[in-house]
């Protein structure tokens, strides 16, 4: 299996040996293989966020509604009826995956979701409206508690909706004595009249929506379906539960909450050539300035980035980030002219 340090010799050879564009190139290399072995359509959904820098704004690596074109894209010109979706992302909007996934199961009646390292939050969402969930020993999902982005004094924060909830519970509570209500006043003033109400539908949305999806997808063939969705959906929302929404969900905790997770490892081939398009992409983030990439194995590709000014001798605090979106990347090779590249 090419390890990241293999993936990256190779990369050095395509650069050594003057290729165009070696990053691409070596992904849709994989991507192609990956197809040719399953001969089902391979989409990668990948995102910069375990890359630095650090300081990218979330909404360049999130899942958003701009998504849906990208997929509208990578989808032109694939017709196998089954897919392939390699996914690794911090989550985003609830509302944008809904969308997503109506638009993927428009297309496909058989979606596998492939995990290779990180699927978190509303990419956990995403993972479960697949049919079933590959995932490696080193791959995680997350909690789908809804997350509240919020000004404070502090900046702006992402704060768990029950985290409020609960916060303002304690409040009421402790607020009987009068004494207290000048510590609670400041806290409590950074807080909107409607944001109960809103961390309330957020919950409710997420465990409707993952509901729906594992009762239609996932255990359609089960009697129970429709329970069973439910009770997968609270547990994976429930904050107080995990008491942080960056825990990690390994495949053995995902099998117990019973969804359908088959081992990346059963495969050998299947696994060397997973783990191969996640390096080539890996090293695609660090090297260049793509914060997302939305790819298929024909080498469609629809790649958001980021170009970091740094104005000055020293970088400042905050450097200013323009983003630049790149609808269609080049052509990838045919299998064919892959194939003879390895040989």
């Amino acid at each position: 299996m090419p390890t990241w340090g293999e993936v990256l010799k190779e990369l050095k050879a395509l650069q050594d040996q003057k290729q165009p564009a070696p990053f691409d190139f070596l992904r849709r290399k994989y991507l192609a293989e990956l197809h040719e072995h399953t001969n089902r359509d391979t989409v990668l959904y990948a995102t910069r966020w375990t890359q630095p820098p650090t300081n990218i704004p979330p909404e360049f690596v999130s899942i958003s509604e701009e998504d849906v074109h990208g997929l509208m894209e990578v989808f032109h010109g694939l017709s196998s009826g089954k897919l392939d979706l390699i996914v690794h992302s911090p989550g985003g909007s609830p509302e944008a995956t809904e969308a997503i996934v109506s638009y993927i199961r428009s297309k496909y009646s058989e979606v596998r979701v492939i995990v290779p390292h990180l699927a978190m939050s509303a990419a956990t969402m995403l993972a479960c409206s697949a049919n079933r969930i590959v995932m490696g020993k080193h791959s995680f999902l997350g909690p789908i508690d809804p997350q509240m982005i919020l000004d404070t004094p502090l900046g702006r924060r992402s704060i768990p909706a029950q985290a409020i909830l609960d916060q303002f519970d304690k409040a009421k509570e402790e607020c009987k004595d009068v004494s207290l209500l000048s510590a609670w006043v400041p806290m409590l003033g950074q807080y909107g009249p409607a944001l109960l109400t809103q961390c309330r539908e957020a919950q409710d949305l997420s465990k409707e929506l993952i509901s729906e999806w594992l009762a239609q997808y996932m255990f359609k063939d089960e009697k129970d379906a429709t329970e069973k969705a439910k009770i997968v959906a609270n547990r994976l929302a429930d904050h107080k539960a995990f008491k942080t929404h960056n825990r990690h969900i390994n495949r053995e905790k995902a099998r117990i909450f019973e969804l359908w997770i088959e081992d990346l490892e059963a495969d050998k081939i299947l696994q060397d050539l997973v783990l191969s398009v996640f390096h080539a992409t890996s090293h695609t983030f660090s090297s260049t300035a793509a914060t997302k990439i939305i790819e298929n194995h024909i080498g469609r590709a629809f790649v958001k980035m980021v170009t970091i000014r740094v104005a000055g001798p020293k970088p400042p605090q905050q450097p200013q980030i323009v983003p630049k979106r790149v609808p269609s990347a080049p052509t990838a090779p045919s299998p064919s002219d892959l194939q003879s590249s390895i040989r």
